[in-house]
């Protein structure tokens, strides 16, 4: 009798986290290809990236098919995740995953460079609270080059515009709302998915154990601040100059260069 061996589509899984991501940033290419134009113009078409709080590798995806002679170190502690971006990426030999914790002092030593032309991150680092935000910021200066940058797009209201951000608000849950009754699956609905996949089960319980479980509400402990919070604290860790280079009413992306 044959054996019949479970094999993973880890594009397709790579593919739905994508969708599942859009779901709540419909602007989230748009921001991609922002952050890629300034890592173009700060540090050249070839560059070094430490790609931070990686996930599946949705920023090193694109940076790769962007940059052919660009590499990218992705760092992140979800087991889950980094299976679906190892998987996805098995063919790529400019890319690697290491897992660590971002909030362990020593999380730069398991890196297997010591300087970067870029480090980027996405919708990622809002998991930390401020004070841990505050030396993440400090560490990501100690692996950035001179002259290097570093690129955050994440959560970052302004608390001066009360209206408009309720306004903003209600108008993206309305378009959630009809998202969902089409089918789209929500954060929640995705990681229930994924559990029940023969391939992800294993990961996805080690997950749960280190982070919860999404459906009990898992960014209970995470801070969002202002962009100008984040200008400021990217300049008191040591970077020459930092400012916010894109935004929608809620999302910003702030540059810190070296």
């Amino acid at each position: 009798m044959t054996k019949t061996v479970a094999v993973a589509d880890w594009q397709a899984w790579q593919r739905s986290w994508d969708r599942q991501q859009e779901w709540y940033l419909p602007e989230r290419e748009e921001r991609f290809r922002a952050m890629l134009d300034a890592v173009e113009a700060l540090v050249g078409p070839e560059p070094k990236i430490l790609d931070l709080a990686c996930g599946t590798g949705s920023i090193s995806d694109r940076a790769l098919r962007r940059f052919p002679k660009a590499t990218s170190i992705g760092v992140d502690l979800d087991p889950a995740l980094l299976t679906i971006a190892r998987g996805h990426f098995t063919a790529e030999s400019r890319v690697t995953f290491v897992t660590a914790d971002l909030r362990d002092p020593e999380w730069t030593r398991r890196l297997p460079h010591r300087a970067y032309d870029a480090v980027l991150s996405s919708t990622a680092l809002h998991w930390l609270r401020s004070e841990e935000l505050s030396v993440l910021y400090s560490q990501v200066a100690g692996v950035l080059r001179e002259g290097g940058a570093f690129l955050n797009a994440d959560h970052m209201p302004d608390p001066s515009t009360p209206r408009i951000n309720a306004a903003d608000h209600a108008f993206h849950k309305e378009r959630q709302a009809r998202a969902r009754a089409a089918g789209t699956q929500d954060w929640v609905d995705w990681w229930q998915a994924a559990a029940r996949d023969t391939m992800l089960a294993g990961p996805v319980a080690e997950r749960f154990r280190i982070f919860g479980n999404p459906a009990d509400g898992d960014h209970a402990d995470g801070e969002v601040q202002s962009a100008a919070w984040h200008a400021r604290t990217l300049r008191d860790a040591g970077f020459a100059e930092a400012r916010p280079v894109w935004c929608s009413v809620s999302d910003a992306m702030v540059l810190g260069l070296k």
